[in-house]
């Protein structure tokens, strides 16, 4: 089965669309001390993300992992994250690497092993490519696609110096048409697309309507402000399409607050999740 019909069995399974972002702020993850060695340290980040996916594993269908805030712990981090991926795995999760690669040839074939294939390191399920230097660049991890693989290039992020760079220059729909170009005969297409959650609703509107078949990543829910009404545009209106990560708001208590029992904590906000991005509260009667 080629990842996008995995992932929508598996979100139907689930009945939402939420995801658990691991983004393991050095800062906030308990345990974590200061001065402590990387090796010291990314044991303990390894054991607050394996615990992470514990509880998480009966909520949500995938997590995804930011690669940075591993390799920032050299090679135990590098490690660390692939113990992560395994488990997650193991767990019956999906796991969307975030790495955002994006080059040509054979570095672009090599960053496609490291991430993807099954014999390397890592193993994802997906992960996020970045298009700017063309279709060359995407075609060492749309080759994976036949062995069940899938990707999620950058098309309209929201961060605030996006458009100008994206929307208003025309690269995001010309990426867009390249996505739909790839769905085949799938409901939902392994090939999918980066679109922020507070990207203007009329932009998002346009981009769905050029990609109805392609599963849109959706950064922005929860600590960065959106919430499900500015979810609602990415999502096709049989409850299907989009899948909405979130990180913090799963992972750390408010700001000034601490967790008495992590695991716990951490279950009930993913709990939260779920229920927020179910996919009942975006489905249109009669479809």
């Amino acid at each position: 089965m080629r990842f996008g019909e995995r992932l929508a069995e598996r979100v139907r399974a689930m009945g939402t669309c939420g995801v658990v972002g691991l983004d393991p702020f050095l800062d906030r993850v308990p345990g974590v001390v200061p001065g402590a060695s990387r090796a010291e340290t990314a044991d303990v980040v390894r054991r607050f993300c394996l615990d992470v996916i514990e509880v998480t594993a009966p909520l949500l269908p995938a997590i995804k992992p930011q690669a940075a805030f591993f390799e920032v712990l050299g090679s135990a981090g590098a490690a660390a994250l692939e113990d992560v991926v395994a488990a997650a795995r193991d767990a019956g999760m999906l796991v969307l690497l975030d790495v955002k690669r994006g080059d040509i040839g054979s570095t672009a074939e090599a960053y496609a092993v490291a991430t993807l294939d099954d014999d390397g390191p890592i193993g994802a399920d997906a992960v996020t490519v970045s298009p700017y230097l063309g279709p060359e660049s995407l075609r060492p991890f749309e080759r994976r696609v036949p062995a069940g693989k899938g990707m999620f290039v950058l098309v309209r992020t929201s961060n605030p110096g996006a458009g100008a760079w994206q929307a208003d220059t025309g690269v995001a729909r010309e990426v867009a048409d390249w996505i739909a170009s790839t769905a085949g005969d799938d409901e939902l297409g392994p090939i999918g697309a980066v679109v922020g959650a507070t990207v203007p609703a009329a932009e998002v509107a346009a981009l769905r309507q050029r990609m109805p078949r392609a599963w849109f990543l959706v950064p922005g829910f929860g600590a960065q402000g959106a919430g499900p009404d500015e979810i609602r545009p990415h999502v096709r209106a049989d409850g299907l399409g989009a899948l909405v990560p979130s990180s913090r708001a799963v992972l750390f208590p408010p700001s000034g607050a601490r967790d008495a029992d992590p695991r716990s904590a951490i279950a009930a906000r993913a709990a939260q999740l779920a229920a927020d991005t179910a996919i009942d509260r975006f489905f249109s009667a009669g479809v």
